[in-house]
């Protein structure tokens, strides 16, 4: 089993008036950490987009908070696929501090949706293989 790391910095504009990462930017850093993830297994996301017959919306997330983060902080997500099913897979991320403190825990859900019709499709091979090296144990 793989598992994506993706460091980040944590940026001025990224935090509130309070200094500390604005909580709908964990989102941001997650989703950095999947556009990787589809460019690792060969479907950047950009041609997949633009050219594929597929998309992949994601229909839940939730996260979770731990500890504040402030600009400068060195983070590392971390993400493995949880869980593949036939037309949905699920990834899990952890946030982590540069001296491995966990900060935060994210999941997203996602579904395979023909572009031409708009409907639930069956998750393309290539994209069930792909994922499946990522998957975590069960």
């Amino acid at each position: 089993m793989a598992t994506l790391k993706k460091r980040l910095t944590v940026r001025l504009h990224d935090t509130d008036a309070a200094g500390i990462l604005f909580y709908a930017n964990q989102f941001l850093y997650i989703h950095d950490a999947y556009e990787e993830l589809l460019q690792l297994i060969g479907l950047p996301l950009a041609s997949m987009l633009q050219d594929g017959p597929f998309s992949l919306p994601i229909v839940h997330a939730e996260a979770q908070y731990f500890r504040p983060l402030r600009v400068g902080d060195e983070v590392t997500v971390v993400l493995q696929v949880e869980s593949i099913g036939v037309t949905s897979f699920v990834l899990a991320f952890e946030l982590f501090t540069a001296d491995d403190k966990l900060v935060g825990k994210a999941k997203t859900a996602h579904v395979a949706v023909s572009k031409q019709t708009q409907n639930k499709i069956a998750l393309p091979e290539k994209l069930q293989l792909a994922l499946k090296a990522f998957q975590s144990a069960p």
